[in-house]
């Protein structure tokens, strides 16, 4: 497939804000959908790291949604002509925490745009940058990468990439056993209208795909979620999450980490369950 980026670009540097309020409800949700013994936040505390996408999301009403379910408009994206997307990473810098009772601002902006050449054909690679403040000044900035591919045709099976193994010595480890309704919580908590997280029927008709897609934020939840428990105590200050293939709900997969030697950062790591690398990712800590 060709196509042109050139007349896309134009729109780089486009930017909209909005606004909300952390409140416990959606964190409470949070809580209850990964099983976790947290505890809920009072206000003024701060929240934990990832639970930022609680709050502040896409509104885009049901006229501006694709034949995916995702927002095909009314972003600062502009319409790619590619009907499929994945989540591709993203890398956190953290400035400051976000509280309980906080009010919220946010800035997005699309700030890159590149076109690859991938397994499974042409790939438009687009960067969204949140930067999220609060009261007290800057507290989060994200560059959150989507990856734009072909159609897949009809009978055809989307291309799973073969990556290298993962490490078997990271002390850190634990296993998460996605489920239909696990995704379909994540879903409703950050108000994702993707269908590849949720339909069974699109997933293997349409796209190809052995079951639902494990969200890429989802998964990048339990990475946060094993670096803060594994280093109580301990600030993120930044996180740099690179996709390398995806996970679906037919079985479990792992998520596993170490320190770095220093002691100053550490390297993380999701699972397929044939042991290779699912996303990969680095941090460092104060």
């Amino acid at each position: 497939m060709t196509i042109d980026i050139e007349p896309l670009k134009k729109d780089l540097g486009r930017k909209i804000e909005d606004e909300d309020v952390v409140t416990q409800a959606p964190l409470k949700a949070m809580i209850a959908t990964f099983d976790r013994a947290d505890k809920v936040p009072e206000s003024g505390e701060p929240i934990a790291p990832g639970w930022h996408l609680c709050f502040l999301h896409s509104f885009a009403r049901r006229a501006q949604l694709g034949l995916d379910g995702a927002a095909a408009e009314g972003g600062v994206l502009p319409r790619i002509p590619m009907p499929r997307r994945m989540y591709a990473g993203s890398t956190f810098t953290f400035d400051g925490d976000i509280r309980v009772g906080d009010k919220l601002r946010r800035e997005l902006e699309f700030t890159d745009i590149q076109l690859r050449q991938g397994s499974t054909g042409t790939l438009v690679v687009a960067t969204q940058t949140r930067r999220i403040f609060t009261p007290r000044g800057l507290a989060l900035t994200e560059a959150a990468n989507t990856v734009f591919r072909e159609e897949v045709k009809a009978g055809q099976k989307s291309g799973v990439p073969v990556r290298e193994a993962a490490p078997k010595d990271a002390p850190w480890r634990r296993t998460i056993k996605p489920d239909p309704v696990m995704l379909f919580r994540y879903s409703a908590i950050t108000f994702n209208p993707h269908r590849i997280h949720y339909d069974r029927t699109y997933c293997l008709e349409t796209e190809g795909y052995p079951g639902l897609v494990v969200h890429g934020p989802f998964a990048q939840q339990c990475i946060f979620d094993l670096l803060r428990d594994s280093m109580p105590g301990r600030r993120i200050k930044t996180l740099a999450v690179r996709a390398r293939a995806p996970l679906f709900d037919t079985a479990p997969f792992d998520v596993i980490g170490r320190p770095t030697p220093d002691g100053q950062g550490a390297e993380l790591w999701t699972v397929t369950p044939q042991g290779t690398i699912a996303a990969q990712a680095t941090a460092t800590l104060a």
